[in-house]
């Protein structure tokens, strides 16, 4: 799971990235929170970790702007405030969980299984991006595990770029594919794909330039 970790105190930061590495995962650790709003634009994530006093943009006000394009990244925040109000602020917003420092890193860890197994995605699913995930036997679309209804094409363009996941998927293939090898254009081709990241609610879909498109393997 990759996870992005905003915590001021260099040690602090340093301690909970290697422990979670330990246990698996991906962590891309910030200081500022700032930095770490720029690089939520950039970059998907599985689970945002939050201190709520940081340089640059406090905690939760990073989950406020977050959630207005990604709700549905869990979080969890990490701090020493104890007042009622900002405990009460944080779940306000949405966030998963919030443990009071100092804590155990074990305790952390188990707090993320938890929600591991909350936001599990199906075994048969193959995860397209944070909320997106694909089911190859019923070529159904699901975000967070609600069905997505779209027109079949596009269904199939997701499927050719599941099948291909991590690898480019070229103009050609999709003739051949989605367009039973009818002769049509790039524009067109390029078009229909427009179409279907307007659909979606997360843009996972990278356009390679002048050869085709491509889903970054997660």
């Amino acid at each position: 799971m990759k996870i992005l970790l905003l915590e001021d105190d260099s040690m602090l930061n340093l301690a909970i990235a290697k422990y979670l590495e330990t246990t698996g995962h991906v962590v891309d650790c910030f200081r500022d929170g700032n930095l770490a709003l720029e690089s939520l634009k950039e970059e998907s994530f599985d689970l945002l970790i939050l201190d709520i006093n940081v340089p640059g943009m406090d905690g939760l006000t990073l989950l406020e702007k977050v959630y207005e394009t990604y709700p549905q990244i869990p979080a969890i925040f990490i701090s020493a405030l104890i007042d009622i109000e900002d405990i009460s602020r944080a779940f306000e917003l949405g966030c998963y969980d919030y443990l009071k420092k100092p804590f155990h890193l074990k305790e952390l860890s188990l707090r993320i299984d938890k929600m591991l197994r909350t936001h599990k995605v199906p075994q048969e699913h193959t995860r397209l991006s944070n909320g997106y995930s694909f089911n190859m036997q019923s070529q159904a679309l699901y975000f967070y595990n609600e069905l997505q209804v779209i027109p079949k094409r596009q269904l199939d363009i997701i499927n050719l770029l599941a099948m291909n996941c991590g690898n480019t998927v070229d103009y050609d293939k999709f003739r051949n594919y989605v367009w039973n090898n009818y002769e049509i254009d790039n524009s067109t081709i390029r078009a229909e794909v427009n179409r279907l990241k307007s659909n979606l609610k997360e843009d996972f879909i990278l356009n390679v330039h002048s050869i085709g498109y491509v889903i970054k393997r997660r």
